[in-house]
């Protein structure tokens, strides 16, 4: 069933049958090798399987059709009497913090020797092509399809879960194994903790034989002989599998300090060269993991407890973090390095206060029922979280970096949770950790569950950027993380929120007077506007929709499997539409209910899906009726699908709402400024007089319009571009407008400044990438040389689509 796609064009595809069978826990027991850079280790997944994930409409065609009727053909493996991976007794006893821990040692090192990449040798299984029907009928074997890519598959096997000690205590079938994975799986929330122990226990129960498996390049699938339905589909199975240096979900490189570091950033193909699973975000999963890698490292992850590492022998460390609340497999996120903790100089007794720690699992379940989501140990039914307004955080970085993030992060952190509490209410989340990522890292910011990626970007000029940014990722917390998308073609269910809360939290988080809030946030609406005509200029027109599957948006095949529309196209991880049109429906939404009576409905809102995934209409019908009969001027969900989401360009209300709206105080200063460097730029050289113009000191923000405005000038005299640096010394302000800075270096040649965009490209690499079509586009032969002269630097260290990118431009 191997599907070759063509990255620059086609959609990504979801292959898991998450219809008929779907993961409710992972297990991973897994080591980190920076000699060899890949990952290697166990994945134990506990399904759960029934007709209620069958899909509400049988209607959709499938998304890959059968190319034959034929069943599989698979040859049998040798029976398998005598378990292979970790056969030890696992004592009845094993406590909370024992969940598998292993020496580096005594890691199973069986099929070392074999070449993994040849399925036939590792797996048992026919050569010859096969395309199978997944579904639960007829005389076939049931197929388990997984998500999986770039990873290598060394042995897939039941798991004896009836074998672990004391099960005869916990289950009503001790001897039948799905059974007891039934019973564990549907245990209520308030016995998480006995849950999660027995997750553990059964993970490293002994193997109970070998599963036939095929891989391709998108996906894994696993059949048992004789197992016809996924009912009677182990519910229990493990993995064994190394990553790939290459691998698209993971990136080996080093720090900003020089030293060896991973992370993954999936996107745009999310963890599925991480671990096999289930891509769906309809799969809503629970994890624990156990990572080891040498003593020297700090193990991040997106996990609920603030893990300290146990010392193994031979110089190992391992660290085990965990989850309880279910979500996509997509937002599982880990970082491995030598990062330091940052913590404040002084201590103050209002810190002491923030850090104390309510955890979600001290939940008083009278409260029970009143959310929407599956059950699980919900911080909105616990008294104390609910008015916890500052989350435990630490912050991580390379040791180079510690005193910028001591000054400019570790500040904004407090005052800007505590903004988004004032304005959502309870932090879904009960702790952050916030890493500064290395350079290469190809966005100013990440957020997954607990867990925050910044990039060192955010760090220069003033606080500005870094408080916005992180303002934009604790948003995320809300939309993108406890609010998913049900279908990932919706992204602007989280980055427009996302964008949109992020003027409101930093307005709070500054404490800034009404007036001055309102000034701000509509000058910030002025740049994003001239963002989204430019975008919209220089984009196809298909990539500018936010609804591209109309009607049939959250339709999945008969199997559960879907596509990601465009998912592999490249340019689209640099596009910001989705972001953009998100932000400029959710302002005018929020215009006309008035902002009282929006945010208060927002709340409301989180209150009733947090835990869920939804459809834009969910989110559209909810705000609709929260809106009086006479106010709602022929706003409808089908309009609103009409006008904002399912076309491109520019929206015709936001047209006509800029066209009407008159400029707000801080844009006519700096228009005012703007006039100024004009007539700098026109004075005659020879002329030496008196400087009486008076230049007004700007707000970040300003200076990114100011700087704009300038770029549309035809000409700008050396002289003229040299006071403008000196006056706001732009080479030390923040990455925004250092950026625009280099462009009006790059368009008008101003070589005594090249240096900074040299400086641009190296450290800002999040940024960078416009910079070097600009640099190419000019046909200059110095500008041409600088640009590939930075990318032979870079190239190395850049994630992948980005070194796609610029290499298309450059060569």
């Amino acid at each position: 069933m191997d599907i070759k796609l063509d990255p620059s064009r086609d959609d990504l595809p979801l292959m898991a049958n998450t219809s008929h069978i779907l993961v409710k826990h992972y297990v991973l027991d897994l080591d980190v090798d920076f000699e060899s850079q890949i990952i290697e280790g166990t994945i134990v997944l506990f399904f759960e399987s029934g007709n209620k994930f069958k899909k509400q409409s049988s209607s959709t065609e499938e998304t890959y059709p059968s190319e034959s009727n034929e069943a599989c053909k698979f040859r049998t493996p040798e029976p398998c009497h005598i378990p292979v991976t970790n056969t030890r007794t696992v004592s009845s006893k094993m406590g909370y913090n024992d969940f598998v821990i292993r020496g580096k040692g005594e890691k199973d090192t069986s099929g070392k020797d074999g070449n993994h990449d040849n399925q036939e040798q590792a797996s048992g299984i026919s050569s010859s092509k096969y395309c199978c029907d997944t579904g639960d009928h007829g005389s076939e074997d049931f197929l388990l399809v997984l998500d999986c890519c770039d990873l290598s598959v060394l042995k897939v096997e039941e798991v004896d879960v009836a074998a672990v000690p004391g099960i005869e205590n916990f289950t009503r079938s001790p001897k039948l194994r799905n059974q007891i994975v039934r019973e564990l799986v549907a245990l209520p929330a308030d016995r998480w903790r006995e849950q999660l122990d027995y997750y553990a226990r059964c993970s490293q129960a002994p193997g109970c034989g070998e599963l036939l498996f095929d891989i391709d390049t998108w996906s894994l699938q696993i059949r048992k002989t004789g197992a016809q339905t996924a009912t009677d589909f182990p519910h229990a199975i493990r993995i064994r599998y190394t990553t790939k240096p290459q691998g698209r979900s993971v990136t080996w490189t080093s720090d900003q300090s020089g030293r060896p570091c991973v992370y993954t950033m999936g996107s745009p193909i999310n963890n599925r060269a991480l671990f096999p699973c289930q891509e769906p975000p309809v799969a809503m999963s629970t994890w624990q993991a156990t990572v080891r890698a040498a003593a020297s490292f700090v193990v991040l992850m997106s996990g609920e407890n603030s893990a300290k590492p146990t010392q193994l022998r031979e110089g190992y460390s391992s660290w085990h973090y965990y989850v309880t609340m279910p979500m996509p497999a997509s937002t599982f996120t880990i970082a491995v390095g030598s990062w330091t903790e940052t913590k404040p100089e002084i201590c103050s007794s209002n810190d002491l206060v923030t850090e104390r720690s309510f955890s979600p699992f001290e939940a008083d379940f009278r409260y029970v029922g009143v959310c929407g989501h599956m059950e699980y140990p919900c911080r909105f039914q616990n008294a104390s979280a609910t008015t916890q307004e500052i989350i435990p955080h630490r912050v991580f970085a390379p040791v180079c970096l510690k005193g910028a993030c001591q000054e400019t992060l570790l500040p904004l952190i407090p005052p800007c949770l505590s903004a988004a509490h004032s304005v959502l209410g309870t932090h879904p989340f009960s702790r952050l950790d916030v890493l500064i990522v290395p350079a290469n890292f190809p966005s100013l910011g990440m957020a997954s569950p607990h867990l925050v990626f910044l990039s060192q970007s955010t760090l220069t000029g003033m606080s500005q950027l870094c408080g916005t940014r992180l303002c934009h990722e604790i948003a995320h917390a809300w939309f993108g993380l406890a609010i998913g998308a049900r279908d990932w073609t919706e992204e602007w269910l989280s980055e427009g929120f996302a964008t949109h809360l992020e003027d409101v939290f930093w307005a709070k988080a500054q404490q800034l007077a009404p007036d001055e809030a309102q000034e701000q946030q509509e000058l910030r609406a002025c740049l994003r506007w001239r963002r989204l005509q430019d975008e919209v200029r220089n984009s196809p027109e298909d990539m500018q929709v936010l609804r591209p599957n109309k009607e049939k948006t959250g339709h999945v095949s008969d199997s559960g499997s879907s596509v990601i529309k465009h998912g592999l196209n490249p340019e689209k991880v640099f596009m910001q539409v989705h972001y953009l049109k998100g932000y400029f429906l959710l302002r005018f939404l929020a215009k006309r209910l008035g902002d009282d009576t929006y945010f208060s409905f927002l709340r409301k809102f989180v209150h009733t899906f947090h835990g869920q995934l939804i459809l834009s209409q969910d989110f559209l019908q909810m705000l609709l009726e929260s809106i009086p009969e006479e106010r709602r001027l022929e706003l409808s969900v089908e309009n609103i699908f009409r006008d904002w989401l399912e076309t491109s360009g520019i929206p015709q209300p936001l047209q006509r709402e800029r066209l009407a709206g008159a400029e707000c105080g801080l844009a006519r200063q700096v228009s005012a400024e703007v006039a100024k460097w004009v007539r700098v730029n026109r004075r005659p050289r020879k002329r030496k007089r008196k400087e009486t113009e008076v230049l007004e000191k700007l707000l970040p923000d300003q200076l990114v319009l100011l700087l704009e405005h300038l770029l549309e000038q035809k000409t700008m005299n050396p002289r003229t571009l040299q006071r403008l640096e000196r006056t706001y010394h732009l080479s030390e302000q923040d990455a925004e407008v250092r950026h625009r800075w280099c462009e009006l270096v790059v368009k008008h040649k101003y070589t005594k400044a090249y240096r900074n965009v040299e400086r641009f490209l190296q450290e800002d690499q999040a940024m960078g990438i416009y910079l070097y079509g600009e640099l190419m586009v000019s046909e200059d032969a110095r500008q041409q040389q600088l640009a590939r002269r930075c990318f032979e630097l870079s190239r190395e260290q850049m994630d992948r689509p980005s070194a796609e990118v610029v290499a298309e431009m450059l060569f």
